[in-house]
């Protein structure tokens, strides 16, 4: 269901005027504060960087003082400020190689967002702000290889879920030791409830976020975290939004059906408007990913050398509603039907022909909520979640079959949401055993979400029993380190034993290795 001229029509009449409207049409009417000074570090959400391609990278920070600030304006004045920034080949900056001043906005959040060009393909930078006479902490980057070049190695992480009040941050402690290529970030970034959790790390604002001012204060916390700030620094990121950036299952227009006031589609709109800015004001995106409304551009190519190309798609903005009322379901019709979406249209003709357009070795498709059919029954009867790719059933089977027609070769989704890691091969049917895999998910666990976790709960073995197509799983929490050579992909699941208390260590409890020109998963070493 795509939002029809009307709906945003709407959205623009009840948004009429404000600091918000302005925002999103790239006005400014500040003055400027021409001599900051500041009492605590402007720079207390560190610094960013994204979206690298052989020329150049987004250099990100957001100027906030007091992060938490009730009014979201994160303790700085309504001015304009200019914030300087450096990109040098060495961490003391005694090469610096571009340079330059951006103004940071009271209607952006103080957040700026530098593209960067002129740089070397396949090469290590590193980068820092100043504004008045604060400096900020160094930030590490790398730009892409160029399109054609031969690569003999790509190391990328993916994580996901990291709920603030369920754990600490420790993954991201151990992610930013990690040598890294790129960061995926592949939805929940922030959650919208007002959990407050037993770890004394609740919410901020205590209750849900609805406004701007809500989602800005709620980005502040969490990138307060020290180890969240040092994975941003370590690496480039490629991140896309899922659900609790919004809302919990959102889809499209609609909200969720729950008794909350935002059922009108119109107020779910200027939620969804609110959310967007916030989400882009505290990521290293670039200008084509800046939201209009409540429509933000997220799905991207992003190509490194001949080795891979990295596929960033969108599955909340253009899908249908959840089938049958969302949840988990037995004998829901409604989830078969043909017209179903669950990408919209536009996106999965973009998808499968730039798939198929690309001549790299790997098709890796960053995800947010998994893909393969996951039968949560035991026994002959089957369940499935219709908030995933099981409730678009005929999405699912055009995509793969897509895959298949068009001879996309060595097919891999990374995908998370589900708080639990599984390796699965990809089929155009599921149901028949024989039915050849197509490509390989790896469905990684979640930062924090969900707490410690175990290594086995119920669910992992009704899982693993009633879906033969699926090879590993683990309900600990982590993140997925990737590497892919010509030859082959390997996902080794880091996993860290308890969240709900600091220091954890962190192990690989299992590497999954795909075979280029094989589809499906190769061996598990576990």
């Amino acid at each position: 269901m795509i939002a029809q001229p009307h709906d945003r029509r709407r959205f623009l009449a009840l948004a009429g005027g404000g600091t918000l409207a302005l925002a999103l049409a790239g006005a400014s009417t500040s003055a400027v504060w021409a001599t900051p000074r500041f009492r605590e570090d402007p720079f207390s959400l560190g610094v960013a960087s994204g979206e690298p391609d052989p020329h150049g990278v987004v250099l990100w920070t957001r100027l906030a003082p007091d992060p938490v600030a009730a009014d979201g304006a994160g303790g700085m004045p309504g001015k304009a400020v200019s914030v300087a920034w450096q990109v040098a080949e060495d961490p003391r900056f005694r090469h610096v190689v571009r340079a330059g001043a951006e103004q940071a906005t009271p209607e952006l959040g103080h957040s700026v967002h530098v593209e960067v060009g002129g740089l070397r393909p396949d090469r290590e930078y590193w980068y820092r702000f100043r504004v008045g006479s604060e400096l900020s902490p160094v930030g590490r980057t790398r730009t892409a290889p160029r399109q054609d070049a031969r690569l003999t190695s790509l190391s990328l992480a993916a994580v996901s879920c990291q709920n603030y009040p369920d754990g600490h941050f420790t993954a991201y402690q151990h992610l930013a030791q990690e040598d890294l290529d790129v960061v995926l970030h592949l939805g929940d970034y922030i959650y919208e409830g007002a959990a407050q959790g037993r770890l004394g790390r609740g919410h901020l604002p205590a209750a849900e976020t609805f406004s701007l001012a809500d989602y800005r204060v709620r980005y502040g916390q969490y990138k307060s975290d020290p180890h969240l700030r040092a994975a941003h620094a370590a690496a480039p990121w490629l991140v896309v939004l899922d659900d609790h950036e919004v809302e919990n299952n959102w889809a499209n227009e609609i909200s969720q059906a729950d008794s909350e006031p935002d059922q009108d589609p119109a107020v779910f709109l200027q939620r969804r408007a609110a959310a967007f800015q916030a989400y882009y004001e505290n990521m290293p995106l670039r200008l084509t990913s800046r939201p209009h409304g409540p429509d933000m551009r997220l799905y991207r190519h992003v190509p490194f050398g001949g080795l891979a190309q990295i596929s960033m798609v969108d599955t909340r903005q253009y899908r249908d509603d959840q089938a049958c009322g969302d949840g988990r379901r037995i004998d829901c019709v409604e989830r078969l039907e043909l017209e179903r979406t669950m990408l919209g249209q536009e996106q999965e003709q973009w998808l499968l022909r730039g798939m198929q357009r690309s001549a790299a070795t790997w098709q890796i498709m960053g995800n947010q909520v998994f893909m393969m059919q996951a039968d949560h029954e035991a026994g002959p009867v089957q369940a499935f979640g219709m908030d995933t790719w099981d409730g678009y059933y005929a999405a699912r089977r055009r995509l793969l079959s897509g895959v298949r027609d068009r001879g996309v070769e060595n097919f891999v989704v990374l995908t998370g949401d589900a708080h639990r890691s599984v390796a699965a091969d990809l089929k155009v049917d599921f149901d028949d055993t024989t039915s050849p895999a197509v490509g390989t998910e790896f469905l990684g666990t979640s930062v924090s979400s969900g707490a410690d976790g175990r290594d086995m709960d119920d669910l992992g073995r009704t899982w693993l029993a009633e879906n033969p197509h699926m090879r590993f799983h683990n309900a600990q929490r982590g993140y997925m380190r990737i590497t892919a050579t010509p030859r082959e992909l390997r996902t080794d699941y880091r996993v860290v034993p308890y969240v709900t208390t600091p220091g954890a260590p962190v192990h690989t409890r299992a590497s999954v290795f795909v075979e280029a020109g094989r589809p499906g998963i190769a061996h598990v070493t576990a």
